[in-house]
């Protein structure tokens, strides 16, 4: 696996002045291998940076979204093993050897870890830690950052998941998830990730609602189950103390009452249909 081909993929808008900072880097290690940048329609010269480097270009003309920037990428490429690195310059070349070292010890998925210090704010940094120990709750396996784009992943299995992948910021998500559900061994090493520079394409009110989603988005991937059991149980609770003091105070069994139970039983059902078309959409991964 070690002289294995690799292909680098890299989603990229309007990134310029951080492709010239790093790129030289990442070819001179590298250069060798096959590396695609994906420009998601930008306006400046990504693409005229990424060419002078030697990278093969894929040209989205409009902006599709990190996500589609991803999947052309994976498209474009023939590398056994694929590494992913966002375009802005905070991941670092330097730790590409970490993840494939991952690979070559039999790992399916190696993702890179952000340490507290690479945070790009403390609002990001609550966010991602519910979306780990969220993400650890559903797969019963430590997940140590749900949403890094930089990672490695054999390209055999990566492939089985790509019409999961959303268009948007979550494929990180998305990925490892899908690969946790297949059964797939999934690994992190430990990275101190770089201060953005310029500005962030993450809009905090429109993609802060995207990110809930994320949430919803990590049960339906992984256990439905485990997310509509605990609130139909509660829903059931509730319209059990209600009819426990509607009985005692009134001697009455209420409607609401009714309802609850009738909620309750309908969240469950939802819940088990979910689960068995989940188990549908891996039944062709190997597991």
């Amino acid at each position: 696996m070690a002289n294995s081909p690799i292909s680098i993929i890299i989603p990229a808008k309007n990134e310029a002045s951080n492709l010239r900072k790093f790129l030289p880097d990442l070819m001179r290690a590298y250069g060798d291998q096959q590396v695609i940048l994906v420009d998601d329609g930008s306006t400046d010269d990504t693409r005229i940076v990424a060419e002078e480097h030697g990278l093969i270009v894929v040209r989205h003309e409009n902006s599709k979204g990190n996500g589609a920037a991803i999947k052309s990428g994976v498209r474009a490429s023939t590398g056994e093993i694929l590494v992913f690195m966002d375009g802005d310059g905070q991941h670092s070349p330097r730790d590409i050897p970490q993840l494939l070292a991952g690979i070559d010890e039999g790992l399916d998925m190696v993702v890179g870890a952000r340490d507290s210090a690479s945070q790009a704010s403390i609002g990001r940094g609550l966010a991602n830690r519910l979306y780990n120990r969220l993400a650890t709750y559903m797969t019963g396996e430590r997940v140590s950052d749900l949403t890094s784009g930089f990672r490695a992943a054999r390209a055999e299995k990566f492939r089985q998941f790509l019409y999961l992948l959303p268009n948007g910021f979550s494929y990180p998500t998305t990925s490892t998830m899908a690969f946790f559900r297949a059964g797939y061994q999934v690994g992190y090493i430990s990275i101190k990730a770089a201060k953005r520079e310029g500005k962030s394409h993450i809009r905090p009110i429109k993609d802060g609602v995207r990110f809930l989603l994320i949430i919803f988005k990590i049960g339906t991937l992984y256990s439905p189950l485990k997310v509509f059991v605990p609130v139909s149980v509660s829903v059931f609770l509730i319209g059990l103390l209600y009819y426990g003091y509607t009985y005692f105070s009134a001697n009455q069994f209420t409607n609401m009452s009714a309802l609850m139970f009738t909620t309750s039983l309908v969240i469950f059902m939802v819940g088990l249909v979910s689960e068995q078309i989940t188990a549908l959409m891996y039944k062709d991964s190997g597991k």
